[in-house]
């Protein structure tokens, strides 16, 4: 059988992301339950880490500990990729050993030449151009608030970064319409947005973007590896902060995510984080359901 990767959205078909939802959504049920349900009783995932971390590490290690495995961390400095081994060579080893990987890193390529060479299912837990694992978790986020995300409109304000590129393919894979408000220069993959054109379209204003909008989303301004950037960012973002003001050219049940860490003052007002209609919090605890769910789906053999 053919091994399986999640490296973006568009590895699943649009049907299994959507029972992928609303099985994290079960999976937090059991796990609120207090019920035990350890379907990777010993299988081992090695986490690679080139990026550092919150979320991601925590929901990883703590979601293979709920499902019954074990998460191995691995920074650039524990492992022979830091001393420049091949990644080819990196892969057909550790995937010799483990049963799933996790990588967070810079460039995409890392992850897909890892896939080519590994043995067993690959994740991306972030890369420079894509951010798929917390599109599942803000997916899972607003089914459980506001129901079925088909056929409604999604704004994401700032830079047109992995998160923005993973909000086009999540666009595509959940049948949304995309409102995109960024600076000239900013604009996200435009090899994306010429295969998404009937759904998604930029604009050079916020307040444009938030027209007929049931969900705001943001992100910073300057990611890992642009803090260089930091002041020239500051400039050119400005007035594309998510404000409650702003929020209120919305739909009245419009709500507000962001996939942290939020730099408050930045991209998103100290207010709107603390709003009602901020569910921040929410979604950053559904990234342990959710990829419980996706590890559940990969590792797991369906009963026959």
């Amino acid at each position: 059988m053919t091994t399986r990767h999640f490296l973006t959205l568009l590895d699943l078909t649009p049907d299994e992301l959507n029972k992928l939802i609303r099985r994290a959504i079960e999976l937090k049920q059991i796990r609120n339950n207090g019920e035990i349900y350890e379907p990777l009783s010993n299988q081992v995932m090695a986490m690679i880490f080139e990026k550092s971390s919150t979320r991601t590490r925590v929901s990883f290690e703590a979601g293979m500990a709920h499902l019954g495995g074990h998460a191995l961390f691995l920074s650039s400095r524990d492992t022979q990729l830091g001393r420049g081994e091949p990644i080819e060579d990196s892969a057909r080893v550790i995937s010799s050993m483990c049963d799933v990987v996790m990588i967070r890193t810079f460039e995409h390529e890392t992850v897909t030449t890892f896939a080519q060479h590994s043995r067993v299912p690959v994740i991306n837990a972030l890369t420079d151009d894509y951010h798929p694992c917390q599109l599942l978790a803000d997916m899972q986020t607003f089914l459980e608030h506001r129901g079925d995300i088909k056929g409604k409109t999604v704004s994401w304000i700032g830079d047109g970064n992995n998160m923005c590129n993973s909000y086009i393919n999540a666009a595509r894979q959940f049948d949304f319409k995309l409102q995109v408000a960024c600076p000239e220069g900013f604009d996200p993959n435009p090899e994306l947005l010429a295969a998404n054109s009937e759904r998604v379209s930029i604009f050079r204003t916020p307040e444009e973007a938030v027209q007929g909008s049931h969900l705001v989303v943001t992100d910073v301004w300057a990611s890992m590896g642009q803090e260089d950037e930091q002041k020239e960012r500051e400039r050119e973002f400005r007035g594309y902060q998510v404000t409650p003001q702003l929020m209120d050219l919305a739909e009245s049940d419009a709500i507000f995510m962001h996939c942290l860490p939020a730099h408050r003052g930045e991209e998103v007002s100290a207010e709107m984080m603390d709003d009602p209609r901020s569910v921040v919090f929410d979604e950053a605890e559904n990234r342990l359901h959710a990829q419980k769910a996706l590890l559940e789906f990969l590792l797991v053999k369906p009963k026959a």
